[in-house]
């Protein structure tokens, strides 16, 4: 999870605007700053929470039995040993309560995860879905009914659901559920909302580009979460997204559009993309692009090629790399741009890493003007856009504890 903010008369929570200066805009500030700060560093007591977050113990008591009456923390007993003084009970988040359901709709998958306040998931389950060119409502029925049964799964474990937060490969209007343009699974001016909403009744739902919520997840739940804030994240699938963060925060770009790196030419002339340009990243990097380059038949996936690539199998070889001098291309413009500390490539594509990055590394040393950061693979994996997506719901909980999570406008994506 982010870092703990601290506490102010105004002062801006991770993931939400800046909070007024009133006494009901200090106490929800407050409210945020303790429940973070068990959820980051607990189990922890209430001296310990007023010592990190600079209020006094009397202040810190007050805040805590109000999130304790809301189910929003639990008191475990006597705090850690060895600690000087009479020790107090330790506060941690419960393993009931709130969580934040999170949904992924990928070209070859459908998944749905539940996760609670200490950013566990506690139920997940994935099916295959033939997404190329679908038609929109029989996907969108069959995610609603997944999502159904998570939620149902979840609250049989004591946990309620307090929003749906939606990972998509394609375009999302800002501050909407609208899939603008999704080319590999070939939607256009899709609105999600409705249906998902049907699904859970009173939930608010939020849509968004899987490649952002992949950042949000390298950035809050990554092994060492927040020592990266400066860095563009590559999610290589069939498709080919990227996400900017810059101190933190996801560079959205003017319209909610910036990142759609598979789009971008690395062959002016080259091969016919379902976006309608030519020589597109996707067709050389993306995931089929890499079968095919490979001669590997239908049914074959990424365990095949990493087990071929590991055997030395020239043709696979020579498509990875093929596949890295692409991604090269196109990231050399993106580094020469934004000077990010780091770029994290995540995703499928992740596992082959070994063969892919090194001709990656090649065209970066010799078409950037500057020493460049590290290339790096994901912390999390390629279940990124998912747990980015439930983890977006489980921070508007931290950030507005004793509110409505969310708002019409969606989860802080």
């Amino acid at each position: 999870m982010p870092a703990v903010p601290r506490p102010s008369g105004e002062r801006s929570t991770p993931g939400t605007q800046r909070t007024p200066r009133t006494q009901h805009g200090i106490r929800q500030s407050n409210l945020s700053l303790v429940l973070h700060t068990v959820a980051t560093e607990g189990p922890l007591s209430r001296a310990d929470v007023a010592g990190r977050i600079g209020l006094t113990r009397a202040a810190v008591s007050t805040l805590v039995d109000e999130l304790t009456r809301a189910g929003l923390l639990v008191e475990l007993g006597r705090g850690r040993p060895g600690t000087v003084g009479r020790p107090g009970s330790a506060l941690a988040i419960g393993d009931r309560g709130p969580a934040g359901l999170g949904a992924e709709i990928g070209v070859d998958h459908l998944a749905v995860c539940a996760m609670d306040l200490r950013g566990r998931v506690r139920v997940r389950v994935e099916e295959p879905l033939a997404g190329r060119n679908s038609e929109p409502a029989p996907v969108l029925t069959r995610l609603a009914e997944l999502v159904r049964n998570v939620a149902a799964a979840a609250e049989g474990e004591g946990l309620r659901p307090r929003g749906l937060a939606v990972a998509v490969p394609g375009l999302v209007a800002r501050d909407s559920a609208t899939v603008v343009r999704a080319p590999n699974l070939g939607w256009q001016g899709v609105d999600a909302g409705p249906a998902l909403e049907e699904a859970l009744p009173g939930v608010i739902v939020s849509v968004g580009n899987e490649a952002n919520f992949g950042a949000l997840a390298e950035l809050r739940l990554g092994r060492g979460g927040g020592s990266r804030r400066d860095f563009v994240h590559v999610s290589a699938e069939i498709g080919i997204g990227a996400a900017v963060v810059v101190d933190g925060a996801l560079l959205r770009g003017a319209q909610g559009f910036a990142g759609e790196l598979g789009h971008v030419p690395v062959h002016p002339e080259g091969l016919a993309c379902p976006c309608g340009g030519r020589g597109c990243l996707e067709q050389y990097a993306g995931e089929e692009a890499v079968l095919k380059a490979a001669g590997l038949r239908d049914g074959q996936g990424i365990g095949e090629l990493r087990e071929r690539a590991g055997a030395g199998e020239e043709a696979v070889l020579r498509a990875l790399d093929g596949a890295g001098t692409a991604l090269g291309i196109a990231l050399a413009g993106v580094v020469n741009l934004l000077d990010p500390q780091a770029v994290v490539v995540g995703g499928a594509l992740a596992a082959l890493s070994p063969w892919l990055l090194p001709a990656t590394v090649r065209e970066l040393t010799g078409r950037v003007i500057r020493p460049y950061g590290e290339i790096a693979v994901s912390r999390v994996g390629r279940d990124g856009p998912l747990l980015g997506a439930a983890h977006s719901v489980v921070q508007a909980v931290l950030d507005d504890p004793l509110g409505r999570a969310g708002s019409p406008a969606g989860f802080p994506v």
